[in-house]
C-alpha cells in the first residue's frame, strides 16, 4: 500500500541563483545544494524546499506563481514580520488578525506567496 509522506515542496523559478539567495536570508540557513539550474533548502524536520528553473524542469511548466502559498509558522509574528521587512521582502499582506490567528504575507522574487501564521 502507497502512504504518502510530504517530502519536499518544489518551486518553478526564473532564476535559481536569485531564489537561493532570496531564501536563504528568509529561512536563515545555507542550502544543501544549489546549482545555476536548481537550489535545495532541509528543514530540521527532513522536509525539503527546492527552487527549479522553470527553463529545464522536465515536464515543460505552464502554471504560473501565487496560485498556491508556502506557510510557515512562527510563535513571533511581529518579529518576524520586522525581519522581513528589514530585509526588503515584499509584503503582500501586512499583519493581519484572521480567524485562524495573526499572519502576513510576502512575496519572493517569482511572485510565489509566503504566509507567516500563528495559530490561536
Amino acid at each position: 500500500m502507497f502512504t504518502p509522506k510530504l517530502g519536499m515542496v518544489l518551486l518553478f523559478v526564473e532564476s535559481p541563483q536569485e531564489s537561493c539567495e532570496f531564501y536563504k536570508k528568509l529561512l536563515q540557513r545555507e542550502p544543501l545544494e544549489a546549482s545555476p539550474t536548481f537550489c535545495l533548502f532541509q528543514f530540521d524536520n527532513g522536509i525539503q524546499l527546492g527552487c527549479w528553473s522553470r527553463h529545464t524542469a522536465e515536464p515543460k511548466v505552464v502554471a504560473t506563481p501565487s496560485t498556491a502559498e508556502i506557510c510557515f509558522s512562527a510563535d513571533e509574528i511581529d518579529k518576524a514580520f520586522e525581519v522581513m521587512k528589514k530585509e526588503n521582502i515584499p509584503m503582500l499582506q501586512d499583519i493581519t488578525d484572521m480567524d485562524f490567528g495573526r499572519t502576513f504575507v510576502a512575496r519572493d522574487p517569482d511572485g510565489h506567496r509566503i504566509r507567516i501564521y500563528r495559530l490561536h
